[in-house]
């Protein structure tokens, strides 16, 4: 298929359908579509994970979602079980593992059994393509929260089908953000089609009387990620899924540390989607928000752990998030024991908690960042727009190669890596060199000018030394990677 923004017709998908299925064993238990739609349809519907988000976002309150996976069915049912029950998790993941990522299924075969003889998970994450229908099922029908698969994979046509037959009703992920800050080699052309056929089969059971929530990944690399940047992806992949038919979409944001900046985008990445979602004609699409906790390096010391998680989700409550995705305190560590992610969900939902119904009061400084931030985006929008002659797929192409969509610190070689990111001497992040974003130039001046007050006051140059002291600085217990002063 040819690349564009169209919404795929019931013919192309079904032609394509064949091919998915076919690539691993366990696509044979999808084949009848309209059964696997009428057991999902089933499902109580507490276990829905878009009426979950909805009702959330009516009361106001921020739910807390784990990550999580393992290789096993049943230790991975434990798991889960673990965390909504003793961490008391309002939403239920499962993280898939690497192979699947890379649609390796037959390297999990022996991952599979070596798990089994030794006791313990030697997959970094849940094999829901290896475990198939019947697995994922199990998994679905042992818990009592709405189950969300969360991975990081370019093509994830295979596993989207298994698991919205079995139950699942969030799939995480998108044509830009699975691919960018994931992978090498990956074309966009290939991603962004490879998405739309996700997309198509979560239109398909929401006509079907099932709704599927889709969430873009928000924090794309996780460093130092200008705001505008990534809300601007957010609002691109919500775009391309509304055009397929979905109409429950979580846009998210993954958290940089001040809290101005991080409530100012939260409530931006919120208003820009619906704004665009609706100035394209896309009607019925609920719109609700994930704020991601800091997804940098982590403090080893577990009580500046605890801190870390708490700011972050006290940020959650403040800006309305709908849903807060929780870390925890062996993030420097490795992968966490079941114990350390139930007390980061418990840490998180006490802060929410005592923060419930509270948000960040309007100011003058709030206002002028969200200004800020959404004067960014619209011109990043425009220039995709633009790149792609107004369709907006082959615009994240042409976008990319032109270095209007650029990604910091991203692997692939589709991403020009030109801009570079630093903090202000506030802690914002702002763009230190803007690459080739047509930015204004009183954008740009705003944005130098942060960061020349605070090289003042670290008596250095604004320079790239910055941009390295600051991916580092949280892990040795600061925001603001200040230079060390001289005894």
């Amino acid at each position: 298929m040819k690349l564009q923004n169209k919404r795929w017709t019931d013919e192309q998908f079904n032609e394509i359908r064949k091919e998915v299925l076919a690539t691993w064993e366990t696509g044979k238990d999808v084949e009848d579509l309209q059964a696997c739609i009428e057991y999902t349809k089933n499902i109580p519907v507490e276990k829905n994970f878009a009426q979950a988000l909805e009702d959330a976002k009516a009361a106001g309150i921020t739910l807390a979602q784990p990550r999580a996976g393992v290789a096993l069915v049943e230790e991975h049912i434990e798991l889960l079980r673990y965390l909504e029950e003793v961490g008391g998790a309002d939403l239920l993941p499962s993280t898939i593992d690497a192979y699947t990522r890379l649609n390796r299924y037959e390297n999990n075969i022996e991952g599979i059994e070596a798990s089994k003889k030794a006791g313990r998970s030697l997959l970094n994450g849940f094999p829901a393509v290896n475990h198939g229908v019947e697995g994922c099922r199990k998994v679905a029908e042992s818990v009592g929260k709405p189950l969300q698969a969360r991975h990081g994979t370019p093509d994830a046509r295979l596993l989207a089908e298994i698991i919205q037959a079995s139950g699942w009703t969030s799939n995480e992920g998108g044509g830009i953000s699975y691919n960018v800050p994931y992978s090498k080699d990956v074309p966009l052309e290939k991603t962004l089609l490879d998405w739309q056929y996700c997309d198509k089969l979560a239109a398909i059971y929401e006509e079907n009387g099932v709704k599927i929530n889709r969430e873009p990944f928000g924090p794309l690399t996780g460093t130092l990620v200008p705001p505008s940047m990534a809300i601007a992806v957010g609002v691109i992949e919500a775009l391309l899924a509304a055009e397929q038919g979905v109409k429950s979409i979580t846009v998210g944001y993954g958290q940089c540390g001040n809290l101005i900046q991080d409530v100012a985008a939260v409530r931006t990445i919120q208003a820009m989607t619906d704004e665009k979602i609706k100035e394209n004609g896309y009607e019925g699409v609920t719109v609700t928000t994930v704020f991601h906790q800091w997804m940098g390096g982590f403090p080893a010391d577990e009580a500046k752990a605890f801190a870390v998680i708490a700011t972050a989700s006290e940020t959650a409550a403040l800006a309305g998030a709908t849903k807060v995705i929780v870390k925890t305190t062996h993030e420097a560590i490795g992968i966490p024991t079941k114990e350390a992610n139930a007390n980061g969900i418990k840490c998180t939902k006490m802060a929410l908690s005592m923060l419930e119904g509270q948000r960040l009061a309007d100011s003058p400084k709030l206002q002028a960042e969200i200004d800020l931030i959404r004067a960014e985006v619209n011109i990043i929008l425009d220039a995709v727009y633009k790149a792609g002659n107004g369709d907006l797929a082959i615009g994240v192409v042409e976008g990319f190669k032109a270095g209007y969509l650029d990604v910091p610190f991203a692997p692939s070689k589709y991403n020009l890596g030109k801009i570079l990111p630093a903090r202000d001497n506030e802690g914002c992040i702002r763009y230190l060199d803007f690459g080739n974003i047509p930015f204004t130039q009183d954008i740009k001046d705003i944005n130098t000018k942060k960061l020349e007050e605070r090289a003042q006051v670290e008596g250095r140059a604004v320079g790239f030394a910055m941009t390295v002291d600051d991916i580092y600085a949280v892990g040795q217990g600061r925001l603001i990677g200040r230079p060390a002063k001289e005894m």
